[in-house]
């Protein structure tokens, strides 16, 4: 085999093609991987634009074995390795190639034609052999959708996903960059990401090598390079140092946290663009002058050590000898993630070489969860933060008090996607954004937990013990008499539902309770009941309520604002100007760039996500030109509306064949099928702000007697709600699941929703699988896409198709293979009529797991040394 570093550019130039081959799995990157990629990217291009000489970035290897060369001499290649990564370059191309498009200037043309001749085309063949990719055959017509750019691009599944995911994240980084900047994302993609080319000689068997790179030992980590290279510097004081500094850091720390802690020892050091996969190259480079003094590298290592002691009281906080830094340390240790380590770290480097005080310290870290707090409550991206916190440890070393330092840094990013939203915004947010979409459950608690230490209770609560979860006072599924309450406060024009939408996720409707089931979707008197005998304060004071509507949730919502403006303060006064764009228009884009193919969605959807009314987001669509996909936004009766305008040279023609073009129905009234509709629900998903939780299994923590419990009012709730022969099919078929060796799993929440559930053997990590989620109240059954496509065997995408063919082959069932990704639901009532087609599917899908874990199990036993 011949290796060799090449760039993508290289990679795909002249007349050829990449071939997947059968033996390989589908395409599989999701929104994590895709966003990991598209960070490094980032950086280089900000390196480019701002005229550094950046390093290229390497992307990992791709090992190619000789195919046939074809009649006119064209020759083809097959992928061993690296499939994952060609696709998705080739797509961000793709991506990047209708961006210029979509520009429309004439230079632009010129810039897609040289993306689509030279990159993702032989242009001069026809057939199979016009691409040169050419992927298995599960993924084909999605990946030649993209590149054909026929209506069909961007659909369900992880090709169309990918697609939609940099096509939007190019149009978003234009919008502040500009041209220059995607002109710049091209050279990047072009010739700044490193591939490692392994080709395989005509005689190798090509499965052979496949097993052999899908099956290899784990390699060394980047703080395993780093130490071999220290100790083959340390001839003669190598032993010493090693069982005297070495071994007592590894061991406190282990093998992750060590990686970690050689990365921040660079970022500290002021190397606010190292990264995690380059620490060996860039500490060696940063030791080199001293690796001739082992004297000098031995302190290197001392003083790593004493910053490893360090890093042990940031993650966990309980050893901190100063109350008020170990209180901050352990809220930021609460909210998650590693975005303050540098600045946490750099901070206790000071207090403890007596450099600032221990209050300084916990002032400064206060002033970096404001800012992450309130970011959060505004709507802002996580993009971008970590950068910043990178930044900082090399602007604090010029200041005495770090505190102030902190404070005027973070003050300095005015506008655009750094921003520190002053107290305006944050009132402005706390009143009209869904706070229970943003940010990650445990991000959420913390900024009620603290609102609700903000009433200076009597009597502590214990938080680890009080089982505590985030519960709506106004529920997500209100009954009758809720949207009768709301129909007295709705505006010209509103519905209830709408209403309801742009309420029930801010946190103005929000507390926390241990009593979710208890407080279920319960007319308000019977709330107040519990909410009454509750411990925490911020529950009493709903109680005291005499009706619980829009007036009153906005009430409330003024209050928490005046609460987290004192818990979390501000920039520096007169530092932030007002942003150029309400952040809710952004999401509006985002949203209609991350929706499939094949669907639509309404004006009050749109309007849930992103906090307003329907009638500012049918305005807006109508009068801001260039919004890709706004014909998608109909009304709530599925018509294209009558105030729709193609944006200037953008479209033509009538909205609705351009809709039924990309897959969705409409009927003869021009309505489109509600089955292809997204939801609010949907789009948080489809933008990574998705908060449904996967049901936990039994064996998580709930013990017999709560799963017993829960059983009981599962039934209990669908016969109360649903009619006698649907309780008898519901019931029927989650019988003959247990027959088949499964079991069922409880929601907690208010309406106790059912999960058919299997064991997944073999897998590690990940225990269960389930199908179907059952809701008795709202009669619905939702098909989980969403959830097994993280989950082996149902990862594989045309599983999942069969899944919903099968499905859809009941009378009754309409799922759209646009929801593929998502959550897709049936009435429940179709168990009344045809519970044993159910079962036969149900059937099926555990069968299907008992195999994948019979070859997983297999495949372990035959690897095993």
């Amino acid at each position: 085999m011949h290796a060799q570093e090449t760039t993508f550019k290289d990679l795909v130039q002249g007349e050829k093609q990449y071939q997947i081959p059968l033996y390989q799995r589908t395409y599989s990157w999701e929104r994590d991987q895709l966003k990991q990629l598209w960070n490094d990217v980032q950086e280089l291009v900000e390196d480019r634009l701002e005229g550094r000489d950046p390093a290229a970035h390497f992307l990992g290897s791709v090992v190619l074995a000789p195919g046939r060369i074809t009649a006119g001499g064209m020759q083809r290649w097959l992928v061993v390795d690296g499939q994952q990564r060609l696709t998705t370059l080739m797509l961000a191309f793709t991506a990047l190639r209708d961006r210029h498009r979509a520009r429309g200037t004439e230079g632009s043309e010129v810039k897609a034609d040289r993306i689509h001749d030279l990159m993702l085309v032989n242009k001069y063949r026809g057939g199979d052999d016009h691409y040169r990719l050419l992927p298995t055959q599960a993924d084909r017509d999605a990946f030649t959708a993209c590149v054909e750019t026929s209506p069909r691009a961007g659909g369900p599944g992880n090709v169309g996903a990918a697609y939609r995911f940099f096509l939007a994240a190019l149009t978003v980084g234009e919008e502040t960059g500009g041209e220059a900047w995607t002109d710049a994302v091209e050279a990047v993609l072009s010739s700044l990401v490193s591939i490692v080319e392994i080709t395989a000689a005509e005689s190798d068997n090509v499965y052979r090598i496949f097993e052999s790179i899908n099956n290899t030992g784990v390699g060394l980590s980047q703080s395993d390079l780093l130490r071999n290279y220290l100790f083959m510097c340390l001839p003669t004081r190598g032993e010493s140092v090693y069982r005297n500094r070495w071994l007592p850091m590894q061991e406190l720390l282990g093998p992750a946290n060590l990686e970690l802690l050689v990365w921040l020892d660079l970022v500290v050091g002021g190397n606010s663009r190292a990264k995690q996969s380059e620490i060996y190259r860039d500490q060696k480079s940063r030791l080199e002058s001293i690796s001739n003094d082992e004297a000098a590298l031995e302190e290197e290592i001392a003083a790593l050590g004493r910053r490893a002691e360090r890093l042990v009281r940031i993650l966990q906080p309980a050893r901190e000898p100063d109350p008020d830094l170990r209180e901050i340390l352990e809220r930021l240790s609460r909210w998650g993630g590693q975005t303050h380590y540098p600045l946490a770290l750099q901070l206790l480097d000071r207090v403890d070489t007596g450099r600032a005080t221990a209050r300084q310290a916990a002032q400064a870290l206060a002033y970096a969860e404001s800012y992450m707090v309130r970011r959060l409550l505004t709507g802002y991206s996580t993009m971008g933060s970590n950068r910043v916190f990178m930044e900082m440890p090399k602007e604090l070393e010029k200041d005495d008090d770090p505190a102030e330092a902190v404070r005027r840094f973070l003050s300095r990013n005015t506008t655009g996607a750094r921003v520190w939203p002053d107290d305006e915004a944050l009132r402005e947010a706390i009143r009209t954004r869904p706070f229970y979409k943003a940010g990650r459950s445990n991000q959420r608690f913390q900024v009620l937990r603290r609102l609700e230490e903000s009433y200076g209770g009597s009597e502590p609560v214990d938080y680890a013990k009080a089982h505590l979860t985030v519960e709506h006072v106004l529920p997500q599924r209100p009954a009758h008499q809720w949207l009768d309450l709301l129909a007295e406060e709705t505006g010209d024009g509103q519905t209830p539902d709408e209403l309801h939408a742009l309420l029930v996720h801010t946190l103005g409707n929000l507390t926390l309770s241990a009593d979710n089931a208890k407080l279920s979707n319960h007319p308000f008197r019977r709330k107040q009941e519990i909410l009454d005998s509750s411990a925490l304060r911020m529950n009493q004071t709903i109680a005291e309520q005499e009706r619980w509507g829009r007036a009153e949730i906005l009430e409330r919502a003024d209050d928490l604002a005046g609460r987290a403006v004192r818990l979390w303060p501000g920039p520096v006064a007169g530092t932030v100007s007002a942003d150029d764009e309400w952040t809710g228009w952004k999401e509006l884009r985002a949203a209609l760039l991350a929706m499939p193919t094949g669907t639509w969605t309404t004006y009050g959807d749109v309007a849930g996500l992103i906090g307003t009314h329907a009638v500012p987001v049918g305005q807006h669509l109508a009068t801001k030109a260039g919004i890709l996909g706004a014909h998608r936004v109909l009304t709530a009766d599925g018509r294209v509306s009558a105030g729709f305008r193609w944006p200037d040279g953008k479209g033509s023609g009538d909205a609705r064949d351009l809709l039924e073009a990309e897959g969705v129905p409409l009927d003869e009234a021009g309505r489109a099928r509600r089955s292809h509709r997204l939801t609010t629900g949907d789009l948080a998903a489809l933008t990574g702000r998705d908060v449904d939780e996967e049901p936990a299994p039994a064996a998580a923590g709930d013990n017999a007697d709560q799963q017993s419990t829960a059983a009981v009012r599962f039934e209990t709730q669908l016969r109360d709600n649903q009619t006698a022969e649907t309780v008898d099919g519901v019931l029927s078929a989650l019988r003959f699941w247990e027959q088949q060796g499964g079991y069922l799993t409880y929601g907690r929440a208010h309406e106790t929703s059912c999960f058919p559930t299997a064991h997944l053997e073999g897998t590690p990590g990940i225990r269960m699988t389930w199908p179907l989620g059952l809701y008795p109240v709202s009669g619905t059954v939702e098909v989980v896409f969403q959830y097994l496509k993280r989950r082996p065997p149902f990862d594989d995408e045309p599983l999942r198709r069969e899944l919903l063919d099968r499905l859809n082959g009941i009378d009754g069932i309409a799922l759209a293979a646009a929801k593929l990704d998502l959550r897709p639901s049936f009435p429940v009532e179709v168990f009344a009529e045809h519970s044993d087609e159910l079962c036969a599917v149900l059937e099926w899908f555990a069968h299907i797991v008992a195999a994948a874990g019979k070859r997983q199990l297999g495949e372990q036993n035959f690897t095993a040394p």
